[in-house]
C-alpha cells in the first residue's frame, strides 16, 4: 500500500504542540477542582480526557485532531481510509505502552523515523498500520470540486 502526501516531523510536532496547549489549560483547571492544584502526581481521572480526546476526536473527524487540522495534516489507514476506534486505540495506547516500555528509546527512534524515512512512519504508525498525510478526506475533497 502506498503512502500519499505523509506529513513530516515539524508539521506533526506542531500539531502536537497545539493539541498540548490546547488541553493544557482546561485539564489543569479540573485537576485544580478536583486536586487542588494545577499539577498533580500520580494517577488522576482528567488523565483519560487526554486520551478520549486521542481517540475519539480522529474517529469522528475524519482523522483530525483540532491541532492537526489548524496544522492541515490527519491520520488515515494505510488503505487510505479513515481511522476507527481499534485502530486509533492501537495507535495510541499500545503506542503509548512500547513508548514507556523502552523507557522513551522508542520515542526518539520514532521522531528518526518521521524525519528520515519516505513515507514518514513512526512505531505507532506501524502498530497501528496507520499514516499521517497533508490530503483532505475525499468527502471535502468532492465539496471543493462542487464549488
Amino acid at each position: 500500500m502506498e503512502v500519499h502526501h505523509p506529513a513530516g516531523f515539524w508539521n506533526r510536532l506542531g500539531a502536537r504542540i497545539v493539541d498540548g496547549l490546547l488541553l493544557a489549560i482546561p485539564l489543569g483547571l479540573m485537576t485544580i477542582l478536583i486536586h487542588g492544584s494545577f499539577f498533580h502526581d500520580g494517577y488522576s481521572p482528567v488523565d483519560l480526557l487526554g486520551y478520549v480526546y486521542a481517540i475519539v476526536l480522529p474517529v469522528i473527524w475524519y482523522g483530525y485532531t483540532v491541532g492537526r487540522k489548524l496544522i492541515g495534516i490527519r491520520i488515515v489507514r494505510m488503505n487510505g481510509q479513515n481511522v476507527g476506534f481499534g485502530t486509533m486505540l492501537l495507535r495510541e495506547v499500545v503506542g503509548t505502552l512500547v513508548y514507556i516500555v523502552t523507557l522513551g528509546i522508542g520515542l526518539i527512534v520514532s521522531a528518526f523515523m518521521v524525519g528520515m524515512r519516505e513515507d514518514k512512519r513512526a512505531i505507532h504508525d506501524f502498530i497501528a498500520g496507520t499514516y499521517v498525510t497533508k490530503e483532505p478526506p475525499e468527502d471535502q475533497e468532492e465539496e471543493a470540486a462542487v464549488k
